[in-house]
């Protein structure tokens, strides 16, 4: 019994073109939606530029959204394209695995990686999981990250501490130095650490941590260095190979503004032999015939398993077109303006102290900050149930804050009348 994925695929592709419906499986991908078309970018004028990309989205005007790093919405554009592919592939009852190859390669160029680099995940959670439950830990071995990991970037960690009885070694993530962030890790380090891994973006705090510098550091120690990209893949312009980290999830659903259960990891080619997939099916490699032996996939596909949903895959690829069509470099100064914007209006607030860092170094389109006055739940409350601003509470490790994300939906209108709703309200108890 030949089980040969690659030949499988082949004879299926001729299949579909010899009756017909191989090129409704390359189908281009679409036009932008009519009236979402970006006008010409005008650096002394830039809010008719920002306003045309907020009429790509079609959350509620009355809506101030300020949770992209929660969950950042679809544009039109992205909802419909990858509406439209479901349905082709719904029409013709084919799976779209086919597309996969191209879909990977596009998907390398904005990350900056090579297509063998890159497993198409359900999200950032699922990508570190992987490589928690894939490298080969012993009992003893050290695993370091920051204090502020979100739990989809410590539970795997965890799990492996009560499986396995690895050490979790926490560090907290130094506000004023970015060097003090590597000599944190580095304090850390023994004989026994295995892995370390960063937030590019702390989750509660929006702390920038230079992963250059602490892979750097990983590689002299020959430690596996894996970094949580949850908060910075659409936020910022992203480098893999300039990195130089060994692996990197990410979550289509938060700044890429990327259907629901998309997500990406990407693990450095040449070192993928060290991280067993930790579930193995379709796609994780070949048998040529049972009992085996199993040859697993010569890419970080190795880590895909069984029938995925090609049409969201195609979302998460479209939507790294749609910022592509913005320009990552333009959404990455629009969204560090807004929050200087704000943190300018809130340095005379009474009683409020902002968490974020204020060097660019440090920081980048998230704020965090707390007030004696309203505790994180009160002040998010309000903010939501009276002025229709969805900010995000931050409860972690008793921050007792409240965070703001700025994207490419919103404008220095909407962070002036955000700075006078809390104005507003703290100065009204």
């Amino acid at each position: 019994m030949t089980l040969n994925r690659k030949s499988f695929l082949k004879q299926i592709g001729a299949g579909l073109a010899g009756i017909g419906l191989g090129g409704q499986l390359k189908a281009a991908a679409p036009k932008p939606k009519a009236g979402v078309m970006l006008p010409d970018w005008n650096e002394k004028a830039p809010q008719a530029y920002w306003g045309a990309v907020r009429k790509a989205y079609e959350f509620k005007p009355e809506l101030s959204y300020f949770n992209t790093g929660g969950l950042g919405p679809c544009s039109a554009r992205v909802r419909e394209y990858t509406e439209r592919m479901a349905a082709e592939m719904e029409s013709i009852v084919e799976t779209g695995h086919g597309r996969l190859g191209v879909a990977r390669e596009t998907a390398a160029e904005f990350m900056g990686c090579q297509a063998n680099e890159v497993s198409f995940v359900r999200n950032t959670t699922e990508g570190t999981g992987i490589i928690a439950g894939g490298l080969q830990l012993e009992r003893g071995d050290e695993v370091i990250f920051e204090s502020h990991a979100h739990p989809g970037g410590s539970f795997p960690w965890l799990l492996q501490a009560q499986q396995k009885g690895i050490a979790v070694r926490l560090f907290e993530p130094d506000t004023e130095s970015a060097t003090g962030n590597v000599k944190r890790i580095e304090a850390l380090m023994t004989a026994r650490t295995k892995i370390v891994q960063v937030s590019h973006v702390t989750a509660p705090t929006g702390v920038l941590l230079p992963v250059k510098q602490i892979a750097a550091l990983c590689r002299k120690r020959g430690i596996w260095f894996h970094v949580d990209g949850a908060q910075t893949a659409g936020m910022l312009p992203i480098d893999f190979a300039a990195m130089d980290c060994d692996s990197y999830a990410t979550s289509g659903h938060k700044w890429l503004g990327a259907p629901r259960e998309t997500g990406l990891l990407l693990v450095k080619f040449g070192r993928q032999d060290l991280v067993v997939p930790p579930l193995a099916g379709a796609y994780t490699g070949e048998v040529e015939s049972l009992p085996g032996p199993l040859e697993y996939t010569p890419s970080a596909g190795r880590y895909e398993y069984g029938t995925r949903d090609i049409a969201k895959i195609e979302g998460l690829v479209e939507a790294m077109r749609w910022l592509d069509v913005i320009g990552l470099d333009r959404i990455e100064r629009h969204g560090r303006a807004l929050v200087a914007q704000l943190r300018a209006g809130l340095a005379d607030v009474p009683d409020l102290e902002i968490l974020t860092p204020q060097s660019n170094e440090l920081s980048a389109a998230m704020l965090s900050f707390r007030s004696a006055r309203l505790g994180y739940s009160e002040l998010f409350g309000v903010l939501w149930n009276k002025h229709q601003m969805r900010c995000r509470p931050v409860s972690e490790q008793g921050l007792d804050a409240v965070r703001v994300s700025c994207h490419v939906f919103n404008s220095a209108a909407e962070i002036d009348r955000l700075t006078a709703a809390i104005k507003l309200e703290l100065a009204s108890v």
